[in-house]
């Protein structure tokens, strides 16, 4: 019997067959929740040149410069997308929300001395949340902390459709807007990317349990203060 025809053979062949099928399967799924982030946020991203108004500019915090006193590039360029906002009458107030005691630095205190005293921005609009842990944790504790309703929300591109949709699930009426990347080569674009699309199914899953933030605080009137200052 040639060695082809053996039954070992075939059987072989049946599970690679089934081995490419459910890996096909295990693809799909896993896509799922990156096409949620990508379809919910389609029409609500922009340019910082074309964005809508808002009254309020939510900044997401990411790591701070190794000196822990400078916003890291890609901060940097989240904060000074805020700036201009605020400048062209796009945005009134900003609500930088990050990590208070990160690893790398307290990323609120750091967005907020760089809006303030190398940006310009008037320290009266400026609000920080030090408890903005994650994507999901700023955008609920937005809502229910600061009482915002209507955001712009800012970020690098690659990150953008998960913050927007995110938001947007949970009842804020947000429009996201891409933020200078200075830095930012291929090589790393395409890891974040890779990373996002990951981060994408714990952002569903967070969304789907309707996951509470992981410090909850009283209503606070600052971002409100900060509009009518």
């Amino acid at each position: 019997m040639p060695v082809e025809d053996r039954p070992s053979a075939r059987g072989w062949r049946r599970w690679l067959r089934r081995g490419a099928v459910l890996g096909v399967v295990v693809v799909a799924l896993s896509s799922v929740p990156w096409l949620w982030t990508t379809i919910g946020a389609r029409g609500h991203t922009h340019d910082a040149a074309e964005a809508p108004t808002a009254d309020v500019v939510i900044v997401l915090g990411t790591a701070v410069a190794a000196d822990g006193e400078q916003p890291s590039e890609r901060l940097a360029g989240r904060l000074e997308t805020a700036a201009e906002l605020v400048r062209t009458g796009r945005a009134r107030a900003v609500l930088v929300s990050g990590d208070g005691g990160g690893a790398s630095g307290d990323e609120p205190t750091v967005m907020t001395g760089y809006l303030t005293e190398r940006l310009g921005v008037d320290p009266r609009r400026v609000v920080a949340d030090p408890y903005g842990l994650d994507t999901y944790d700023s955008c609920v504790r937005a809502r229910d902390v600061y009482g915002v309703e209507r955001a712009l929300i800012v970020t690098q591109s690659y990150h953008l459709s998960r913050a927007v949709t995110l938001c947007r699930h949970l009842g804020l009426d947000v429009d996201g807007v891409a933020a200078r990347c200075d830095g930012c080569g291929s090589v790393m674009l395409a890891g974040k990317a890779v990373r996002d699309y990951l981060a994408s199914g714990k952002a569903a899953w967070d969304a789907v349990r309707d996951r509470p933030p992981a410090v909850r605080s009283p209503a606070n009137s600052a971002v409100r203060d900060a509009l009518t200052s």
